[in-house]
Parts: C-alpha cells; structure tokens; sequence
C-alpha cells in the first residue's frame, strides 16, 4: 500500500471529543468522495483544521480500511473511498443528522418551558447569556413566549448585536432584567458562576441540555 504523503512528519494521533471526531472523519470521507485528486493542503482549507490533523485522520481511515491510496507521477496521491469507506460515510451522515435533530427537539422544548416558568413568575425582560445555536433557537421561542428578549449577554463576543438584539458584555447592559436564560455552549458553567456574581441564582434559567450540576 502506498504511504500516505508526510505521515513521518506527524506525532501521534490527537485526543478529541468523539463529537468532533466523528465530524471531522465525515468532512474527510465526504471530501474524498467529492475529488478523489484532492490534495490534503485543500482538504484542510476546506475542513477549516490543521493539514497535521488531516494527515493523521486520513492515516486513521487507511488503517481502518476507509479509504485507499494510489500514488501517481510526479509525486502525487489519488484517494478512494473503499465500500467501507462509503458506509462509513453513510453512518457518520445519519448520526450527525439525527443529533442536529434531537438537540433542536430538546433545546426549543426546554427553552419553551423555562420562558413558561418565566410568565407565571411575572418575569418579562428577560436576556440570554451566550451568542451561538442555541441563542438561535431561543431566540425562536420567545415569538411564543410572553417575555420580552432584552439581549445577549456575552464577554466573549465581538459582535454588537445577535438576531437584531444588543449583545452586551454584562447583566448590567441590559438593566433591567428579570432573568436570564443560560445559552452558552462553549463553556456554561464558567458563564453561570459569573451570572451568579451579577444576579441572583433564582433567576438564572438553565436548560438541562447543558448538563450542569445541579
């Protein structure tokens, strides 16, 4: 079998969560499968990684029977998804469909029920703590909703506004506020302690998707 160009130059495998694992190896399998001539420099552009990690996850998908590699001149590299490759591929699509599905269900199905909790405490300006998806899909159930969406509190971001709404560094940027519903995904917990120094815990809505400690 042909060696997978530069494999000498990369160390050892990177850990991951198996999320971005699995996506990343479906980008891969999806883009081989797009231009079999594809060169791995282009398929990092395209993944948006590393050409290192491209390098060590195409070296996984040889291993694992994937994926197969003809070298052509002058130096070059061909690469072909095997059967497996495509079942693999086919797999790795469904589960990553069926997940975008499920975390909308349950993400707007909690979002919806803490903004109910919202209205029978008479609670009307309320903002969310987080730019990202599920500011998205929060956003979304506030046309349901009674409350009011004050804003997006996010430290973090360099964006002004979310949606048509201000996004501020602080609680104190959108004064007065009711509450807040937790919508950060990158790091909640770190988000909510610094909530908790702004506001009282009662009032800061956490959907169980973030898996908080209670």
């Amino acid at each position: 079998m042909a060696r997978v160009h530069g494999m000498n130059d990369i160390l050892e495998f990177p850990p991951v969560m198996a999320k971005a694992d699995d996506q990343i190896t479906l980008h891969l399998l999806q883009a081989i499968s797009d231009d079999s001539s594809l060169t791995q420099r282009f398929a990092a552009k395209r993944l948006g990684v590393a050409v290192g990690l491209v390098n060590s996850y195409l070296r996984r998908c040889v291993k694992k029977g994937h994926v197969k590699i003809t070298q052509i001149p002058p130096n070059r590299y061909l690469y072909y998804l095997t059967p497996s490759g495509f079942a693999e591929k086919s797999r790795l699509s469904a589960d990553y469909l069926l997940g975008s599905l499920t975390f909308y269900r349950n993400a707007r199905r909690e979002c919806e029920e803490l903004l109910a909790r919202c209205a029978q405490n008479g609670w009307r300006r309320v903002g969310l703590a987080g730019v990202g998806d599920l500011a998205e899909i929060a956003t979304l159930c506030f046309h349901q909703s009674e409350a009011e969406l004050a804003g997006v509190i996010d430290p973090r971001s360099s964006q002004t506004s979310f949606l048509g709404h201000p996004v501020v560094a602080d609680v104190h940027g959108l004064e007065p506020l009711d509450a807040v519903l937790l919508t950060d995904l990158t790091d909640p917990q770190a988000t909510f302690s610094e909530l908790r120094s702004q506001m009282p815990a009662v009032r800061i809505l956490v959907p169980a998707i973030l898996c908080l400690p209670s």
